[in-house]
């Protein structure tokens, strides 16, 4: 039987953001147990909220929208690499190692994490450089995730890893959970939200093995 591991991080009141983005706010608009007939919820997040997909137009104004990204680059099969708790930053030295040819998905297991489940956002959390980027735009990769809020270092003051992968066309997932999933090849579905004419949209992730 098939092995499914759902690499979405929850989305709660509070919970975790990147720095300067907006606020989680989930709360009942109307309540049964308040004489309401049913349960309905207002939510108040940012586009980049928990597990999320940043399409072109986060950094580009003519860039692809989140609605816009084809569903066939978001499910697929993916490759997972482990990288040691060690590693600060995953450039092409890093990389070059791995059989990454021929894998169009990519996801970065570091030890981000364990950092997920923090109330506090860790500034000094593993990243992709943008070197690291260059080589897998170079190697026909079309998707790339990694476990934190940000595949960016922290105020990084360029952005050039976020630009290399998306004015290549490359689909970035930030916020996935990868705590549980050994390193290997998998299916890969990752459907953010559908939000018309977006920068990126939270979404539901799952490996399949």
């Amino acid at each position: 039987m098939s092995r499914i591991y759902d690499i979405s991080v929850p989305i709660r009141t509070g919970g975790l953001v990147y720095p300067g983005n907006p606020e989680i706010d989930i709360a009942l608009q109307q309540a049964v147990a308040k004489g309401a007939s049913a349960n309905v919820s207002t939510i108040h997040f940012g586009s980049h909220t928990g597990t999320h997909a940043d399409a072109s137009r986060h950094f580009f104004d003519n860039g692809q929208p989140v609605d816009k990204i084809p569903l066939e680059r978001l499910i697929g099969p993916a490759l997972l690499l482990n990288f040691a708790s060690d590693v600060m930053s995953i450039g092409e030295a890093q990389l070059r190692p791995r059989a990454i040819r021929g894998h169009k998905r990519v996801l970065l297991q570091t030890r981000n994490s364990t950092f997920l489940t923090s109330a506090d956002f860790v500034p000094n959390y593993t990243f992709l450089a943008p070197d690291g980027a260059k080589y897998l735009v170079d190697n026909g990769v079309e998707l790339v995730g990694i476990d934190y809020l940000s595949i960016e270092q922290f105020h990084s003051g360029h952005h050039r890893t976020h630009r290399t992968l998306l004015e290549s066309g490359v689909v970035i997932v930030e916020g996935l959970d990868l705590s549980a999933p050994p390193p290997g090849e998998y299916q890969f579905i990752c459907l953010p939200l559908r939000l018309e004419g977006c920068d990126g949209a939270p979404a539901r992730a799952v490996l399949i093995k």
